[in-house]
Parts: C-alpha cells; sequence; structure tokens
C-alpha cells in the first residue's frame, strides 16, 4: 500500500490510513515518513489527555508534517487539524493519520476533513504478501486470470488450512514459534479492554466476545441478529449494535446482496465475514488446521478466505471493489458477484480441484438490468493452475488468490 499512500499524500492534506489492531498501520506510516515528519501517538494517554483538553495547543507543539498514530483516542485533534489545512490552503502531505475505531474518529473526519482527508483500509496481510508475491498490489482482475497465478503461492490443500489457519496478523507470520493461542487471547482482551469499553453502548463485555465467538462460527452466513443475540444473551437491538462495532473497527465485514430496483423476489439480508480467519477461527475453537480442514466448518471458512484475499487485492491498490452476493428465494445462489468495467462476474467457492459448469448454473438467474451484461465466471478452487472452462469461465487456485 505504500505506492498508493505516496501518491495520496502528493494531492491531498490529510491521509487517514484505518484497520483492525496490529494490521501494521503504524509501522507503515513509520517506515515510509519522509524527513522532517515528527510522529505522536495517542496510544499514550498523557498525550492523547493533552490533545483532548488542548488540541489546538497540542497541534501548534508538534508543527507539521506530522504523523498521528491511533487518533481516535483524541478526535478533537481534528476541528484543530482543519483549521491549520485551511490555513496552509490544503497544502499536501500535512497531517498522516492512523485509526483502529471508526465510530467517533470517523465522525469527526466527516464533519471537520471532508474534503482535505484521503481515506486508506488496511487488513491483515494478504497470502501475496505472506508468500511473497510480486503482485501484492494488482486487483484480482477476471480477465487476467492466467496472467494473476504465481507459481510460488500453490501448495498443498494442507497448507492451504494452514494458512487459512494462521491468518495474516503481522506478528504470527514474522513468528512462527509464536503460540497462536496466547496471541489471540491477548489480541481480544486488549481490543475489548481499550477499543469496545470506550462505547457507551456496551456495558457486558463477557457478553460481547460471546457475541464475536457467535458471529465467528456464523462467518459466510446471512446475518440474523437473532441468532447472535440468543448466543450472547443480548437483544437484537443491542446484537445489531455490536455487529456495528465489530464492523466498524476492521474485525468483520457485511456483503451486501445484488439486486436491481425491478426484481422483488431477492434476498435483502447481507451476510457475515470475518476479516481475518485466524482471528475468527481461534474465536470458534480451532486449535489446529488439520481439524479444521476435516470439519463441516471447512466450506464457510474456505469462503472467508477467499472474500478476504479478494477484498486485500483491491484494498492494496487504494481501491474498493464493486462486491456482491447473489440470492433469491427460490434457491439460486451465487457466492460472490464482482462488477466491473459494466459487467458481472459471477464467483464460486469450491473446495474441489476439478471445478465443473454445473458450479456456476445459477449465473444465468442474475437479474443485470439496463447497464450490466454478465460475463463468464470464475471457480475458486484447490486446482493448481487455471483450467479453461467452457463459456470462457475459469477454475482459479484459491491458493494463488
Amino acid at each position: 500500500m505504500e505506492n498508493k499512500v505516496r501518491e495520496l499524500s502528493r494531492s491531498f492534506a490529510c491521509i487517514m490510513l484505518t484497520g483492525a489492531r496490529q494490521v501494521g498501520k503504524s509501522t507503515l506510516l513509520k517506515r515510509m515518513m519522509p524527513e522532517g515528519m515528527r510522529y505522536v501517538t495517542l496510544d499514550d494517554p498523557e498525550m492523547a489527555d493533552y490533545a483532548k483538553k488542548d488540541p489546538i495547543g497540542f497541534i501548534d507543539e508538534m508543527g507539521e508534517p506530522l504523523c498521528i498514530d491511533e487518533v481516535q483516542y483524541a478526535p478533537e485533534v481534528l476541528r484543530a487539524i482543519k483549521i491549520k489545512v485551511d490555513e496552509a490552503q490544503q497544502r499536501p502531505g500535512m497531517y498522516w493519520m492512523t485509526g483502529s475505531q471508526r465510530f467517533e474518529m470517523m465522525k469527526g473526519v466527516t464533519e471537520s476533513l471532508a474534503g482535505r482527508v484521503a481515506i486508506v483500509d488496511l487488513y491483515s496481510m494478504s497470502q501475496r504478501e505472506v508468500c511473497g508475491g510480486t503482485l501484492c498490489h494488482e486487483p484480482f482482475a477476471p480477465e487476467c486470470v492466467k496472467s494473476l497465478v504465481q507459481t510460488q503461492n500453490i501448495c498443498g490443500i494442507s497448507e492451504l488450512y494452514h494458512r487459512i489457519w494462521l491468518g495474516g496478523y503481522p506478528m504470527l507470520v514474522m513468528r512462527p514459534q509464536m503460540s497462536v493461542d496466547d496471541y489471540f487471547r491477548s489480541y481480544v482482551q486488549t481490543y475489548v479492554e481499550r477499543d469496545v469499553r470506550a462505547l457507551s453502548q456496551v456495558g457486558n463485555l463477557a457478553s460481547f466476545v460471546r457475541l464475536m465467538r457467535s458471529a465467528a462460527m456464523r462467518t459466510g452466513q446471512q446475518l440474523v441478529y437473532s441468532d447472535l443475540a440468543r448466543d450472547a444473551e443480548v437483544s437484537s437491538k443491542t446484537a445489531a449494535a455490536w455487529v456495528s462495532i465489530l464492523q466498524a473497527s476492521g474485525i468483520i465485514s457485511l456483503l451486501e446482496p445484488y439486486h436491481v430496483n425491478t426484481t422483488k423476489r431477492l434476498a435483502k439480508t447481507p451476510k457475515l465475514y470475518f476479516m481475518d480467519t485466524g482471528l475468527c477461527c481461534w474465536l470458534a475453537g480451532w486449535t489446529n488446521a488439520e481439524q479444521l480442514k476435516n470439519s463441516a466448518y471447512a466450506g464457510a471458512i474456505l469462503e472467508t478466505w477467499v472474500y478476504d484475499q479478494l477484498v486485500r487485492s483491491f484494498a492494496n491498490a487504494g481501491q474498493r471493489p464493486f462486491l456482491y452476493y447473489y440470492r433469491d428465494r427460490d434457491g439460486a445462489e451465487v457466492d460472490f458477484l464482482l462488477l466491473q468495467n459494466g459487467g458481472i462476474y459471477p464467483m464460486e467457492v469450491k473446495r474441489s480441484s476439478t471445478p465443473s459448469t454445473a458450479d456456476l448454473k445459477w449465473a444465468s438467474r442474475i437479474p443485470t438490468g439496463l447497464h450490466y451484461e454478465i460475463k463468464p465466471g470464475i471457480v475458486f478452487c484447490t486446482a493448481e493452475k487455471p483450467i479453461p472452462m467452457p463459456f470462457g469461465a475459469y477454475g482459479f487456485p484459491i491458493q494463488a488468490l
């Protein structure tokens, strides 16, 4: 993502890098800070208190260019930044910021820095990054599937599920000897104690963790608030509010259903996906990759992995994909639809090394409206290379995503 940050910093006065805890936001910006830029973190309680009580004095003292880490702990500084940016006539590259809790922070960004800030989303490491691929910043392009395959990524299904089980948090990737259980136990405790506790709508932290575990066991499924509420022993209204917290802090993503206005019989409920499969597996109670691979959970977590890799391929290029799923009341379903260049690309995830046209049988049911046409589909599978299929479709190795 470094290239995109540099590009945006040449045009915008402010850069806001958002993402979940410990995905590498601070590391990314600190390693590419230009000479003369000062760094300060509001994770320091004293510094955050200073910034809250006297935001203008804080910004004056720190000067610019300035990199402010964890700005959500003192969103009051955003208005002070606006004043400085406007005084300098929006000179590019004045302020870089990171944040891992988007509720109050993004409200402040919207109100104070509209038109002055470029927002970039960072996730835990993609499979391409972990494997050292050369296409880390290339969005997935269905019409170029052959050129997107990197042979160094290709592995067997056992290794694939190990990648899924481990996830992409940099600390676990860099230190394979680290206990996954210890890491995620500490991660969730820090997330709940620091980020969740600060929000007034969360009263019972133990119930919040139960809801996280319930959501992890339902990754890749349609979101049903009553199910989460029952497991967490809270109301459906509270469950909905807590899901919003998980989404705003980068833990989960909600995939909206595709529809056109003239179609009445389509699903209207989003699907829930965890944005790191390692955290998801830990919350769901899977202690090793082999048991995960042989479980009934294997299909849902594989679909989650594919979704996460697709999103990262766009995010790491500073883009957001037009990604949806399709389901109607007659049972027709397509895992993902990618809308790109006037086309709708149907995508299915299959735990098989031999994809077939039957995997895309519902593609013809997708309503297109006036502006799109159905393009050849992609079946994400466990084959070792792209497999040409009839009508221009392709089987694509999940290991190469």
